[in-house]
């Protein structure tokens, strides 16, 4: 039940972890020149755009790592209700991602001398918005069938068991006279 979902978005899961990892390496040690002042350093260059798409790809492996943290216990749970908070953290993560590649394009297409370290920042913004997004896909693909994860549809979701009470009397005053 529910094991194609959770065997493919495992390994994407860590995939998607460790590259977010190396990205908020790189752009960190690159965001770090910058603000020094020592954008002349061979392995680093830049244009106008630089700033932006550093100070976002950061952002973005920022958010991507804790997403993965939720989607990590999501991984492990299996449940409706670790789907909220992986589904909801993925798809913002996967936001700030799609802008940082949309600013790692214009810095691309800017042009000008950009270090190695530069470049393999923007190499990763960019696989991490195709790979967050088959991530997010996987989360959600137990709309179609509860074969690829929870279903959404589960009919004792929420539901009291044996001995809760009477589900009509939700309480509130009472005269007890």
């Amino acid at each position: 039940m529910a094991t194609v979902g959770r065997n493919a978005a495992g390994p994407l899961l860590f995939l998607n972890l460790v590259m977010y990892l190396i990205v908020l390496g790189f752009a960190s040690w690159c965001l770090n020149r910058f603000i020094n002042g020592q954008t002349y350093h061979p392995s680093f260059g830049g244009n106008g755009a630089t700033v932006f798409f550093l100070i976002f790809a950061v952002l973005a492996a920022v958010m991507g790592v804790a997403s993965k943290l939720a989607g990590a216990s999501h991984i492990r749970a299996w449940r409706n209700d670790s789907l909220a908070s992986a589904a909801s953290s993925s798809t913002i993560a996967w936001a700030v991602t799609a802008l940082a590649m949309g600013l790692a394009c214009k810095e691309i297409n800017v042009g000008g001398h950009r270090g190695w370290r530069l470049k393999v920042v923007e190499a990763f913004i960019i696989i991490l918005t195709f790979t967050q997004l088959c991530y997010l896909l996987l989360l959600h693909a137990g709309v179609f069938s509860s074969r690829y994860g929870p279903g959404y549809r589960d009919p004792d979701y929420g539901v009291g068991g044996p001995g809760i009470g009477d589900p009509a009397h939700k309480g509130g005053t009472a005269s007890w006279i």
